[in-house]
């Protein structure tokens, strides 16, 4: 699909792409110099960095020459090798409309979901992952490198946390920080991502009390990887639904009220009721014999545990998602050199992922 993409067209690809980014999201409404139809319109640099982002060379050279094979079928001035005019067409183009096109791609999610069996509700999985960029001064200032490189010996790198439907496979949303972020906080600048009746996936690595109680009011339920609290006996939990199968009681953390608003903190209850299951892995190559699940999921006739083990286990597409957005698409390594290009260029690596995704459900 991506190669079958990179050999179209800018005009080509807006036509087979059209159901999903349709002509009319390309309006840049902040940006008057674009409303001219022109060589470098915002329909043909939108497109062109498009295919950008695909393609092995990811450089800038091979989209110019694309341009400058449109100048001889039309049959207009000959242009220039230089990559100049299309940088700064690049750089015109708004975030906001780019953010806006993203969204867009993202309604066309088929409505059926049957990621969690019984129940057909969304399930929404997360994770984080590291991305590099090139060596600038002004890219250093906002995601500047590990302390343990020497200066000038390594690479500003930045922190990206983002959700996908488990279903397709679509981004639902990102936030980026830098490499300290801890993937939690960027967790919670996307909670409208999440509507009534979804499910949170995530591993242990999102297992919050503060986080689960907040996604509860929303309606939103959680399954997470047990860390940093110790597992509950059978003998102290409230009810045991099997064997391995506990409904447990977690007492507010002491000492958390620095991280949270001080009024949000205090407005929380004194205890959550928390489903522990016990997960015994019995297939070849798993490197962990048993490990502990921790969901609000607390209905045992609705939610069996086999069912939400399942359920855990493909937490593992997640990763696959990503390695196709770094690995197979290329945004492991970033090639703009200014923080605001390489927003632009993580979105449009976002939106060329969520039209492949779209195109293969």
């Amino acid at each position: 699909m991506k190669e079958k993409i990179h050999q179209m067209t800018f005009s080509r690809l807006g036509q087979y792409l059209s159901k999903y980014i349709p002509e009319s999201s390309l309006v840049s409404v902040d940006k008057p110099e674009f409303s001219r139809r022109r060589l470098f319109s915002i329909e043909n640099t939108f497109w062109g960095f498009f295919q950008q982002v695909l393609s092995a060379d990811g450089g800038c050279q091979e989209i110019v020459n694309q341009f400058r094979v449109i100048c001889e079928a039309r049959n207009l001035k000959k242009m220039s090798l230089s990559t100049s005019a299309y940088c700064q067409a690049r750089m015109k183009l708004s975030i906001d409309m780019l953010n806006r096109i993203l969204e867009q791609t993202q309604r066309h999610i088929p409505k059926a979901h049957n990621a969690l069996p019984l129940t057909g509700r969304r399930v929404v999985v997360a994770d984080g992952t590291g991305i590099s960029m090139p060596d600038t001064v002004v890219n250093q200032k906002v995601w500047p490198q590990p302390k343990s490189q020497k200066e000038g010996c390594g690479f500003p790198q930045a922190r990206i946390c983002a959700l996908f439907d488990l279903n397709t496979g679509v981004a639902l949303s990102y936030r980026m920080g830098n490499k300290k972020s801890h993937e939690l906080p960027l967790l919670r600048d996307q909670m409208d991502t999440f509507v009534e009746g979804d499910v949170f996936l995530g591993d242990k690595g999102f297992i919050s009390y503060f986080d689960m109680l907040n996604l509860k009011g929303k309606g939103v339920d959680s399954v997470v990887g047990l860390a940093k609290r110790k597992p509950i006996n059978a003998s102290e939990a409230i009810k045991v639904l099997a064997d391995n199968d506990l409904i447990v009681e977690w007492p507010k953390p002491k000492g958390s009220k620095t991280r949270y608003q001080l009024e949000e903190w205090e407005h929380l209850p004194d205890t959550l009721q928390v489903r522990q299951i016990k997960v015994t892995v019995t297939q070849p190559g798993f490197r962990v014999k048993s490990f502990y699940i921790a969901t609000t999921l607390l209905d045992e006739k609705r939610y069996p545990s086999e069912v939400i083990a399942e359920l855990y286990l493909k937490r593992w597409n997640v990763e696959l998602y990503f390695r196709e957005l770094k690995t197979t698409l290329g945004m492991d390594i970033l090639r703009c050199k200014s923080p605001d290009m390489i927003q632009k260029e993580v979105i449009m690596y976002f939106i060329a992922f969520n039209a492949i995704k779209l195109m293969i459900n």
